[in-house]
């Protein structure tokens, strides 16, 4: 099952719409007309399930080797839920990431920016 389409994520007070590009088995992803950003949600199964919500985004850059050329640079964000077979419902996931996203966003994303920074 996919996530309605279009999505879109705002950056820097910018919101650019996502519409779905591709899906497939357990993934759908969801890209910017102009190919720098893509929303990816996929869902792997085994002993364990892995659920991944990615950004990835790119931008171009003046190459610091050569003023006349640019070149493109790219980061992601992503977030992975590594769940065991059994003990854990939906509910019990959301309520660790609830735990999990409270924690970032406290005293203005401090922790994120911490990171960012290169603290542990």
């Amino acid at each position: 099952m996919s996530f309605a389409d279009p999505q879109s994520i705002t950056i820097s007070a910018v919101t650019t719409s996502l519409p779905r590009v591709s899906v497939g088995d357990n993934k759908s992803k969801y890209q910017s007309a102009d190919g720098l950003i893509a929303l990816t949600g996929s869902s792997i199964y085994g002993n364990r399930t892995r659920r991944v919500l990615r950004v990835d985004h790119s931008k171009w850059i003046t190459s610091p080797f050569t003023s006349t050329t640019n070149q493109e640079v790219g980061m992601s964000v992503y977030t992975v839920f590594d769940i065991p077979s059994l003990g854990y419902t939906p509910a019990d996931c959301k309520a660790v990431f609830d735990g999990f996203n409270t924690a970032i966003h406290a005293s203005s994303d401090a922790l994120i920016t911490k990171l960012l920074g290169g603290e542990s």
